[in-house]
């Protein structure tokens, strides 16, 4: 019933941007801080970006902060991560996560719901 898409992956050059979106249905988005994920092949999967409820607070990995911005439309039940000035090391697969709680946390076990990603792949 509860549905996470995500899109807006491709290939980029490094240095360039990228917006990624994640739609949500059949939950009440007003009531989920949400969080963008990503994951390398053979690699954990590691928080990047979070945004409470109703976005006045925000949470950044160091590797991404100063370049990516994460943001919501919540009467379009909609989350985004704005990508700029793209790194090789930023290649991996994005998912955005949804979780039942007033804090952002950085564990994706305190996530409830799950899209299934986009890649997202940066050439030198």
């Amino acid at each position: 019933q509860v549905q996470l898409v995500e899109s807006g992956g491709g290939l980029v050059q490094a240095g360039g941007s990228l917006r990624l979106s994640c739609a949500a249905s059949g939950l009440t988005f007003s009531n989920y801080v949400m969080g963008w994920f990503r994951q390398a092949p053979g690699k954990e999967r590691d928080v990047i970006a979070g945004i409470t409820r109703g976005a006045s607070g925000t949470y950044y990995a160091d590797s991404v902060k100063g370049r990516f911005t994460i943001s919501r439309d919540n009467a379009k039940n909609t989350v985004y991560l704005q990508m700029d000035n793209l790194k090789p090391e930023d290649t991996a697969v994005y998912y955005c996560a949804a979780r039942e709680h007033v804090s952002i946390h950085r564990s994706p076990e305190e996530y409830d719901y799950w899209g299934q990603g986009t890649q997202v792949t940066v050439s030198a």
